[in-house]
């Protein structure tokens, strides 16, 4: 039998593995899924049509599952789908879904979220990031993997961050962020390659390098109040590096943004028409 302190309050309908853990004060809801060796130690509440997988720690003041603070929520039966060996800090919450995206809002595996930080509804996070205390997801926002959020960063609706970036504390992202880089400010700008992280991952000298010289041609003019003609670089760095895979990634990853409105790729999902119709 699971370990459930006997001040918590689970409805009968919540299914909860042999070995997870509900500290004191929690309330588990009819719709909600715990997994395997997940812990949640105390006063978190766990709402809607949650899943949790397995060894997560769940730290007190948790709210996951709410609804969404979207005006536009209309009471659908969405989801929040959470992965494996996360560590949700104090006070975090997450909102499910909604029918104006694919009724799911989902975090990956061996992610920390610190205390404070919200995600909102329909958000797509991906797995081995880190967002530090206090960090405020508008909705359907997508954070690829290893990504690192500072502290007190907003990030507006429908961003997506590109895997391996660092977003520095404080930053106001209201445009996409291409993966592998630095950025910081308010606005956000482009300030480096993201070398060390890239480093401690495993990426070589040569990876490195090349993605420096990305950034050399794409961004750093721009910082000195220069002009880039971005068609020129990129056919410049597709030649210099026709096999580089993260080369590949990040320029493909500016074409999005590029065609996408506001500089947020995922603004043109609503100019599909499962926008005015959810059901699709």
């Amino acid at each position: 039998m699971p370990n459930i302190h006997p001040t918590a309050i689970v409805d009968p309908g919540a299914q909860i593995a042999d070995d997870a853990t509900v500290g004191p004060f929690c309330i588990i809801g009819p719709k909600v899924v715990i997994g395997s060796g997940t812990v949640l130690m105390s006063h978190v509440h766990v709402c809607g049509r949650t899943t949790l997988g397995e060894h997560n720690t769940v730290w007190p003041q948790a709210v996951l599952g709410g609804d969404p603070q979207d005006l536009k929520f209309g009471g659908e039966d969405s989801e929040l789908i959470i992965g494996d060996h996360n560590e949700i800090r104090e006070a975090v919450t997450m909102h499910k879904g909604t029918a104006n995206d694919n009724h799911l809002t989902r975090v990956g595996d061996h992610n920390l979220i610190m205390a404070y930080c919200h995600v909102a509804h329909d958000c797509d996070v991906g797995h081995h990031i880190i967002i530090a205390n206090a960090v405020q997801l508008a909705g359907h926002v997508k954070i690829e993997d290893h990504v690192i959020i500072g502290g007190c960063v907003a990030i507006h609706h429908m961003v997506t961050i590109g895997a391996h970036a660092f977003v520095g504390g404080m930053t106001r992202v209201a445009t996409d962020v291409p993966p592998f880089m630095i950025v910081e400010g308010n606005p956000a700008k482009v300030r480096a390659v993201n070398a060390i992280g890239l480093a401690r991952r495993g990426f070589t000298e040569d990876a490195i390098d090349h993605l420096k010289d990305a950034y050399k041609r794409l961004f750093a003019p721009r910082l000195r109040g220069g002009v880039v003609n971005t068609v020129q670089a990129t056919r410049a760095l597709e030649d210099a590096y026709p096999h580089d895979q993260h080369v590949d990634q990040l320029l493909s990853a500016l074409r999005n943004t590029a065609t996408g409105l506001h500089g947020r790729f995922r603004e043109n999902a609503r100019r599909d028409d499962r926008w005015q119709n959810p059901t699709k």
